[in-house]
């Protein structure tokens, strides 16, 4: 196996840093209610967590690493929920589109990088 060029791996670590920080600073910037902007930090870090959680999972099974069928189902659920919140969440606030639109991006971008990241580390630990 190859390792992760450093172009991708520069990549990956970028889309996951700006998706991320760009979404917090929407939200602190942002005029909602301090439970809102909790809501919104919470969706953030659980689907992070989910993400990597499923990605590891998959891998894991393609490599015929045990994983259980009830911890590989919670990180799907995880997922999902996460990106379904994110969904219902904007489609009920009292947002401008615009400002719907950049923290659906943000998000994207961010679950996207951390896929990417943790799958770049896997293959590179692996190399050696």
């Amino acid at each position: 196996m190859q390792k992760t060029s450093k172009a991708f791996g520069a990549a990956s670590w970028s889309a996951m840093g700006i998706g991320t920080v760009g979404f917090l600073i929407g939200l602190w910037r942002s005029d909602m209610l301090l439970n809102e902007k909790g809501f919104y930090f919470t969706l953030l870090m659980f689907g992070l967590f989910g993400v990597i959680s499923l990605q590891k999972s998959v891998r894991d099974r393609l490599e015929n690493v045990p994983v259980s069928d009830m911890y590989y189902g919670i990180c799907w659920f995880a997922t999902m929920v996460s990106i379904a919140l994110l969904v219902i969440g904007l489609w009920n606030a009292e947002l401008l589109p615009s400002e719907k639109g950049f923290y659906a991006f943000g998000y994207l971008l961010a679950i996207f990088g951390a896929i990417a990241v943790q799958k770049n580390t896997r293959d590179d630990l692996n190399v050696g």
